[in-house]
């Protein structure tokens, strides 16, 4: 239960020294402590915001370049249909149709077209890319320097195990101190009750997150922390270890929160929203851009499709079809990587 608060403080030159430095120590910590929850709630928002705008983004995206997504859809059909047709319909000597089973794994695993790891013709291919597992660890020839780092780094994970445990116990208590006042059973009049219910809503998310400077925030909010003796030395060093426990996680959950935000902008979706913020600043359309790109990538497979298409039909040489597609020979090295990777990352969705 909260204790009471005693008279005010007295004058200094009444105050014990002990008294005098927990004053000091108190007053370092909340400052540590507020700084700690502004940042945390300042770089909270720097990620919804961006995960929202990475979101909206690729929802633009998406629904303008469906059409284009689909052409590439039909497209990538269409090859594995021509192929199957190949297979199926035309004679080949045995090293010919290794070399044309390996034009098209070459198109699956390059991103061209989608991966169909099942063809039974793939097997043999597929499988020499494993054929090297990590050999099993052999204790037995273990030394004593192997044993002592495998011993640190199972004491190191043990380490953070206790911290989180910690971090836990302290994100527990203060949501169940905050339940103990804001449940809704605690109180009879009905608008108590919906008052407490949109509060309690707040702290059973903020708990399931494991967001203590939500917790902490709502706390401060409706002014429900604990009240101590000002002129109490047992009360201060309590509080100073509380908020110093407290500030440790808090700390904690602000490298975490961080960490995310780098996450988010690291992924292809958060590439993208990084890439056309930079665009917009210098007038370019990155939508517009985009759409352009995947129009290349739709046009880049259509042709292989043809000269599949052609070599299905005759119409070229073996040698000519081993040889690839004349009109990819014209791209540089450099734009048909991008092109391969764009596609990709589009088709493996």
């Amino acid at each position: 239960m909260p204790r009471k608060k005693s008279l005010p403080l007295q004058s200094t030159s009444s105050t014990p020294l002990a008294l005098s430095q927990l004053h000091i120590r108190l007053q370092f910590l909340e400052k540590e402590h507020q700084s700690l929850l502004k940042q945390i709630k300042r770089k909270r928002t720097e990620l919804n915001n961006f995960v929202e705008q990475t979101r909206t983004f690729a929802t633009e995206i998406f629904h303008q370049a469906s059409p284009s997504f689909q052409k590439m859809a039909e497209l990538d059909q269409e090859i594995h249909a021509l192929f199957d047709e190949i297979f199926t319909t035309r004679k080949f000597g045995k090293q010919t149709l290794k070399n044309i089973e390996a034009v098209y794994l070459n198109l699956q695993l390059t991103g061209i077209i989608c991966l169909k790891p099942n063809r039974q013709q793939f097997n043999k291919e597929l499988d020499e890319l494993f054929d090297n597992p990590e050999p099993e660890s052999d204790f037995s020839r273990e030394t004593a320097e192997d044993r002592y780092q495998h011993w640190q780094a199972q004491e190191s994970v043990e380490s953070q195990s206790v911290g989180r445990t910690k971090d836990k116990r302290k994100i527990r208590e203060t949501f169940l101190r905050l339940a103990e006042i804001f449940h809704p059973d605690k109180v009879k009049d009905s608008e108590t009750q919906t008052y407490n219910t949109e509060i309690m809503k707040s702290i059973n998310q903020a708990y399931q997150e494991g967001d203590l400077a939500r917790l902490l925030e709502i706390e401060r909010l409706h002014q429900v922390g604990e009240i101590i003796d000002l002129n109490s030395e047992d009360d201060l060093t309590r509080k100073c270890r509380t908020i110093e426990q407290q500030n440790e996680i808090l700390l904690t959950q602000y490298e975490n929160v961080k960490q995310e935000l780098r996450l988010a902008k690291k992924t292809p979706e958060g590439t993208m929203v990084s890439d056309s913020r930079k665009a917009a600043k210098k007038g370019i359309d990155s939508t517009a851009l985009m759409l352009e790109t995947i129009e290349s990538q739709i046009n880049v497979v259509a042709h292989i499709r043809d000269f599949v298409k052609d070599f299905k039909e005759q119409k070229i040489t073996i040698k000519e079809f081993l040889g690839g597609p004349p009109s990819l020979h014209s791209l540089d090295e450099e734009t048909m990587e991008d092109i391969l990777e764009q596609m990709l990352s589009e088709l493996m969705k």
